[in-house]
């Protein structure tokens, strides 16, 4: 069923910090024709203009059908862009250090004006996916809480947000590991990896920040343990929470998975949206076993408030993916 002509382009923000299961609950909700996964769009700027670094779907930028039709669709060509105008309006829109003034009940006009300017790239983007592709949502991963932020300020924009949150223990784990980049074609770079304080750190501000976004949008949270304890119950919920209805064909992926499961034009992301094998869904949890003890410590102290709230403490690690 194509978006109806007028209709604001409803966008799903998966948000949290990364390496919280993120890109195989894209892909999950991707299998369906109604829902198009685009990826980590705020990386778009600098990794796939800049870069043209390779799709989801194996092409690189410049080659994908898909993101050719959507940049004439939303701009008249990616050519069109300043990609170095965008970057400066990036810098003074959407950073970690601005959400306190983005959470404002009134910005100044022209603040206004640069905010409404940078969501309103992203709303073509969103629009133009939903256009090509004939889907009812657009699923953004690109989980930055400032993006999300900013998003709010669009006039012409269906937000709904996802706070995905996962054990900040594993989380630590999966960020020291040195992961490679696909999706780089020229050369070899692999993602940043960080020591477990400063992910403590930048897992509690993430995770606050979309707490205050709860006060100001639509957001639900979703706990990783609880997503990959009932996959099917999670792709309900969050197709309901899209505006989406009960469709059976939608969890055909999770109890008869095919051989090759539709790829997501995605930009950014884990490894895994290169994988032509079957989806499946099994909790990670070798950071119980491998994450030092030293490291382990750090990460538990620093972020014991929210570990507490989300019940990742001791055995009372109990469902709470309540609605924010």
């Amino acid at each position: 069923m194509s978006p109806v002509k007028g209709e604001k382009p409803r966008v799903l923000f998966v948000g949290g910090l990364g390496r919280s299961g993120s890109t195989l609950l894209e892909l999950l909700l991707a299998q369906s024709p109604d829902v198009c996964a685009v990826g980590e769009v705020v990386h778009l700027w600098e990794r796939a203009l800049g870069a043209d670094e390779r799709c989801g779907c194996g092409e690189r930028f410049t080659a994908c059908p898909f993101w050719l039709q959507v940049g004439e669709r939303a701009f008249g060509g990616w050519s069109t862009v300043d990609r170095d105008a965008v970057l400066a309006l990036k810098d003074r829109v959407d950073r970690t250090r601005h959400i306190p003034r983005l959470a404002r009940a009134s910005l100044s006009a022209a603040e206004l004006a640069d905010v409404r300017h940078y969501a309103d790239l992203y709303t073509r983007i969103y629009r133009a996916a939903l256009e090509v592709t004939g889907a009812r949502v657009v699923v953004d991963s690109s989980k930055h809480a400032s993006l999300a932020f900013a998003l709010r300020w669009a006039e012409d924009l269906d937000l709904r947000v996802l706070h995905l949150v996962r054990d900040s223990r594993a989380v630590a784990y999966s960020w020291g590991k040195q992961v490679r980049r696909p999706e780089v074609v020229d050369g070899e770079d692999f993602m940043p990896t960080f020591s477990p304080f400063e992910v403590s750190k930048l897992w509690t501000a993430q995770n606050a920040a979309f707490h205050l976004l709860a006060s100001r949008a639509s957001v639900l949270r979703l706990r990783y343990e609880d997503f990959t304890e009932d996959p099917a119950g999670t792709v309900r919920r969050l197709r309901e929470f899209a505006g989406l209805p009960d469709d059976p064909e939608a969890l055909r992926i999770l109890t008869d998975p095919p051989a090759s499961p539709v790829r997501a034009h995605s930009i950014a992301g884990n490894p895994l949206r290169f994988s032509g094998g079957p989806l499946q869904v099994r909790r990670d949890e070798a950071w119980r076993s491998r994450l030092p003890r030293r490291s382990r410590a750090v990460v538990s102290l620093a972020t014991l408030p929210f570990r507490v709230r989300y019940g990742y403490l001791g055995q009372r690690e109990s469902r709470t993916g309540e609605t924010s």
